[in-house]
């Protein structure tokens, strides 16, 4: 399975990454998504791999890395995979406590059925009678969040310091 993850790792980060090192974080990345286990966060996934998890927090938060090139090859590689006879437009709700994430508010999920805290994803499937594949998504910003909470979240993220929390 290695060179055919290789190749597929090579294939997505295409055209994202600029450096040999990002490109080997990448495939190490992918590799922890693709593992047996529930929990796909950085931790889980580096003790199943048998590595650091700042190596893997490292690429996702701090190494430049052009996410919208990576979703470009994704969406090519799902029309190529699978030959989508519609694309679907979805929302799914993601379940937080407290609100340290970006765009988490209390507002309706369909997932919750209900009204919770929570982040909600929006995405663009490509699918078939008998597969689906995310060829883009994003999280929606709901109204509660200002341009002035969204700032803060993107300094925070950017520059790995806490930024004032602040609502107007």
């Amino acid at each position: 399975m290695r060179p055919r993850l290789v190749e597929f790792t090579a294939a997505m980060l295409d055209g994202a990454v600029r450096r040999s090192d990002q490109r080997v974080k990448g495939e190490l990345y992918m590799r922890g998504l693709l593992t047996d286990g529930a929990r796909k966060s950085m931790q889980p996934m580096a003790e199943r791999l048998g590595v650091d998890h700042q190596q893997l927090q490292q690429f996702i938060t701090s190494s430049t890395w052009d996410y919208t090139a990576v979703r470009a090859n994704v969406a090519r590689w799902a029309v190529d995979a699978i030959d989508p006879a519609a694309y679907v437009i979805d929302d799914s709700g993601f379940p937080k406590d407290g609100t340290a994430s970006p765009c988490v508010a209390r507002q309706y999920s369909g997932t919750l059925g209900k009204t919770g805290n929570c982040q909600i994803g929006v995405s663009v499937q490509a699918v078939t009678d008998t597969a689906s594949v995310a060829a883009n998504w994003r999280l929606f910003c709901p109204r509660s969040w200002d341009d002035t909470m969204v700032n803060t979240v993107a300094f925070s993220a950017v520059s790995g310091r806490q930024a004032p929390f602040r609502r107007l």
